[in-house]
C-alpha cells in the first residue's frame, strides 16, 4: 500500500530562505549575460528582416529597372562602373517583442542532471532572444518591467531591470494586460503554475490578436521523477512538503499527470494560435533560441 504524509505546519521548511542562494542573481548576471552573447552570437542571422522597402538606412545599390524614376538613380556611384544604379533602402516595419521571464521560486531548481539551474537557463534564453530580435530590427520590452527598446545594449538593460525588481521575483505568471495587434509576447517559464491560470492569461495576453510564443524549460529529473524508495517532496513555492514511502510506484502516476498538464498548455496555446517549446536544461541553451527566434520570424514575415 502507498504511503504519504503531509508534513505538519512546524515541520514545514519555507521555501524562500533554501532558495536564496540560488534565487539572488546579482552576483550571477554578469556571467549569464556574457553566456547570453555567445548564444546569441551562435546564432545571429536566423531572425533577419533585411528587404527593401520604406525606411532611412542604407541597404544596398542594386542596377536600374527599365521603366524606372531617373529620381532614384544615385549618379555618384553609377558614375563610377559606367552604369546606372539605385540605391534601395532598408525595410524597417519594425514591431514589438515582449518578454516574460518567470523567477519564481520554483525556476531556482536544478538536480544533478541538469546544466544550470532553470532560472539562469531561462535567463540566458531570454536575453539572448532579445539580442537575436533587436539585431534583426525588433524592439523588445519586458512585461511590467522595461518599455519596448531596440538598443544594443538591451541584455545589460533588461539584466538591471530584472536585479532591481524585487516584487516580480514573486510572480509565477506574466501580466495579464492585452497586448496590441500584431506583437509578439515570448513567456520563458517552467510551466509549474495550474494550467488553468497559465491558460487564463495566455487567453488575457492575446485577446487583442497579440501573437504569442510559450518557452517551457525544465529539469531532465522533472521530466523522469527516476526515485525509488522512501523520498520527501518539496513544494518549493509554499514550503510544503510530502512524504512518500514508496516513490517508485509514484513515477507512472507523476508522468501521466505532467503530460495532462502539459497537453492542457499546448491546447491553451493552440486556442490563442501561439506555439509551444519545451526546453530541457541538460540540453544547450542554442537549441531552444534557434527555434523560439526562427517562429518569431516566420510569423513576422506573414
Amino acid at each position: 500500500m502507498l504511503r504519504t504524509r503531509v508534513l505538519s505546519q512546524t515541520e514545514r521548511q519555507p521555501a524562500r530562505p533554501v532558495l536564496t542562494a540560488s534565487l539572488d542573481l546579482a552576483a550571477r548576471l554578469p556571467r549569464l549575460i556574457l553566456e547570453a552573447r555567445r548564444v546569441s552570437a551562435s546564432v545571429h542571422g536566423i531572425h533577419g528582416r533585411r528587404r527593401a522597402g520604406p525606411g532611412e538606412s542604407f541597404w544596398q545599390y542594386r542596377p536600374l529597372v527599365a521603366g524606372e524614376s531617373a529620381s532614384r538613380i544615385d549618379w555618384r556611384r553609377s558614375a563610377r562602373d559606367g552604369h546606372l544604379f539605385v540605391r534601395e533602402r532598408e525595410w524597417e516595419a519594425s514591431h514589438t517583442v515582449w518578454l516574460w521571464i518567470d523567477r519564481s521560486a520554483s525556476m531556482g531548481f536544478a538536480s544533478s542532471l541538469a546544466q544550470a539551474p532553470k532560472i539562469d537557463r531561462a535567463l540566458v534564453a531570454g536575453f539572448a532572444l532579445a539580442e537575436t530580435l533587436v539585431e534583426g530590427g525588433e524592439r523588445v520590452g519586458h512585461l511590467g518591467l522595461t518599455r519596448p527598446m531596440a538598443s544594443r545594449n538591451i541584455i545589460e538593460l533588461l539584466a538591471q531591470a530584472i536585479a532591481a525588481d524585487r516584487q516580480g521575483a514573486e510572480d509565477d505568471l506574466p501580466p495579464a494586460a492585452p497586448l496590441q495587434r500584431l506583437s509578439d509576447a515570448i513567456i520563458v517559464t517552467d510551466g509549474l503554475s495550474p494550467a488553468d491560470s497559465l491558460a487564463a492569461r495566455i487567453r488575457a495576453l492575446s485577446g487583442s490578436g497579440a501573437r504569442g510564443h510559450v518557452l517551457l524549460i525544465a529539469d531532465p529529473i522533472e521530466e523522469t521523477f527516476p526515485f525509488t524508495g522512501q523520498a520527501e517532496l518539496f513544494d518549493l513555492e509554499d514550503g510544503l512538503a510530502l512524504r512518500v514511502g514508496d516513490a517508485g510506484s509514484w513515477g507512472e502516476d507523476y508522468r501521466q499527470r505532467l503530460a495532462a498538464h502539459r497537453e492542457a498548455i499546448r491546447e491553451a496555446c493552440r486556442k490563442a494560435g501561439w506555439t509551444l517549446t519545451l526546453h530541457r536544461t541538460d540540453r544547450p541553451t542554442s537549441e531552444a533560441v534557434l527555434r523560439v527566434a526562427s517562429l518569431v520570424s516566420a510569423r513576422g514575415a506573414n
